[in-house]
């Protein structure tokens, strides 16, 4: 199947997608999650905490908020469902005791340049509640004038004072879950929501003066196709969103028990792989740069400049302008990437409340990064985000020799430059038009921990 990427025509043939069509991590972490230990725990935290003080790196601020009304089966997420609203200020309350306990450990000088809210669905909370929330974080945290504050919102509950509360309190970036605006793909994973709700929420936030308005899809959702999905791409482009996620749908049942609801509905791997070069391919041509991966952005948007200046950075929040600094997590299953740490909060609302009541962070485990922990980080950052491994620049940051250190990662490659993927020379390693497809099978080969498996860990990668 032929398709235009970077001008190039790119031919992804049925055989090439079965080779590699493996579990693997979406690398919004390395070593990924499930290499951390239990080991890492509350002191163990606020000792990392304290000591990134001294790097004095700017901070990004990540809140999870996480409660639903409703269930979408596609979901993933670390989710609460609670159509009933009575659990919401307690935990609102709990969560400002964790924002004021951990911004005890850090010097709060150190300006604030990104804050997102996820979840869940921060928009299950009235607006009064999170003025009063946001009002706790500016009253400890030094914001920069010009931060990148976001949220997500679901537009089936979110309602105009929702925005013009947040936009008052200075949120300037805002994703919109959508996934997809074929009924029948909605009534299959439950979440109605027609195109008309959504395309007034998108109004209503330029009318408001959002800066960033952004739209988040799934492919790979039961009873879709490349005709169907590609009807709701060109409505998403009717909404002329700043950047587009494109999501591939993560099934793992063996981890979300409700997805086994949505087992023998799939699409097959190539109808899927089918869904998504259709996107590709019609977002492109409407003018969308392909940053990688999942996210798609106008040319002009930061992440493409990132991208071709070399700053590109990749975390839990998928791809970000803002490498360098310090993740810091807040509320239940929270994770924080400090310079060579994860932290991440406990899973459930229990032993979270009860850490914080007892004057504790509420920190479940996490990981310290050795030296080549921290070199292996780069190289993969350096393929998810630039696409290229610029063998002398990395020399000069990281003190190693690419081809000595990486000599088993590259001998792997050789089968992916066979196939097209990449190219290797004297001067660095690059992804291919065609490999861009394939980018976490190519980060895979850098990865130390990845070892087979008596049974799935990841989702699959095509």
């Amino acid at each position: 199947m032929g398709i235009v990427v970077d001008g190039q025509v790119v031919d992804l043939t049925p055989e090439l997608l079965a080779r590699y069509d493996v579990p693997g991590p979406r690398y919004t972490s390395y070593p990924p999650a499930p290499e951390w230990s239990d080991d890492v725990g509350p002191a163990d935290a606020g000792r990392l905490l304290k000591a990134s003080n001294e790097s004095g790196r700017p901070l990004s601020l990540y809140t999870h908020l996480p409660f639903c009304e409703q269930l979408c089966l596609f979901c993933g997420c670390n989710v609460i469902v609670r159509p009933n609203h009575d659990q919401a200020q307690p935990y609102l309350e709990t969560l400002k005791r964790d924002i004021s306990a951990v911004a005890g450990t850090l010097d709060l000088s150190r300006p604030v340049i990104q804050s997102h809210w996820g979840g869940g669905t921060p928009t299950y909370f009235t607006p009064s509640q999170l003025e009063d929330l946001f009002t706790h974080f500016t009253s400890l945290f030094r914001f920069a004038p010009d931060a990148e504050i976001g949220v997500e919102i679901d537009p089936r509950v979110t309602t105009r004072p929702h925005l013009e509360t947040l936009r008052r309190l200075g949120f300037n970036r805002i994703s919109l879950g959508v996934q997809d605006f074929s009924q029948d793909v909605q009534q299959a994973v439950k979440r109605i929501q027609p195109f008309e709700m959504v395309a007034g929420m998108v109004q209503a936030c330029r009318d408001l003066g959002f800066e960033s308005v952004n739209v988040d899809l799934i492919y790979g959702l039961p009873l879709q196709t490349p005709a169907g999905f590609g009807a709701t791409v060109d409505k998403v482009l009717e909404l002329a969103p700043d950047r587009i996620a494109l999501f591939n749908y993560g099934h793992v049942p063996w981890i979300k028990k409700y997805q086994q609801a949505l087992t023998d509905r799939l699409p097959t791997r190539d109808q899927k792989f089918a869904i998504f070069t259709t996107a590709v391919a019609t977002l492109t041509g409407a003018g969308y740069n392909y940053v990688g991966m999942d996210h798609f952005a106008r040319p002009d948007d930061e992440l493409c400049v990132a991208q071709r200046d070399g700053t590109l950075h990749r975390n839990f929040q998928g791809y970000t302008t803002k490498a360098g600094a310090d993740l810091v997590g807040f509320g239940v299953t929270s994770i924080g990437e400090l310079e060579s740490a994860y932290l991440q909060n406990f899973r459930d609302v229990e032993h979270w409340r009860d850490a914080v009541d007892a004057g504790t962070l509420p920190v479940l485990r996490g990981y310290e990064l050795s030296r080549e922990d921290v070199i292996r980080r780069a190289a993969i950052n350096a393929i998810l985000c630039q696409t290229v491994l610029d063998k002398a620049g990395f020399a000069a940051a990281y003190d190693v020799d690419v081809d000595t250190y990486f000599a088993d990662a590259i001998d792997q490659l050789k089968p992916m430059v066979d196939d097209g993927l990449v190219r290797l020379d004297e001067t660095a390693i690059r992804v291919t038009a065609a490999g861009r497809f394939f980018l976490r099978n190519i980060a895979m080969v850098f990865d130390a921990y990845l070892k087979p498996l008596d049974r799935p860990r990841y989702s699959r990668t095509v």
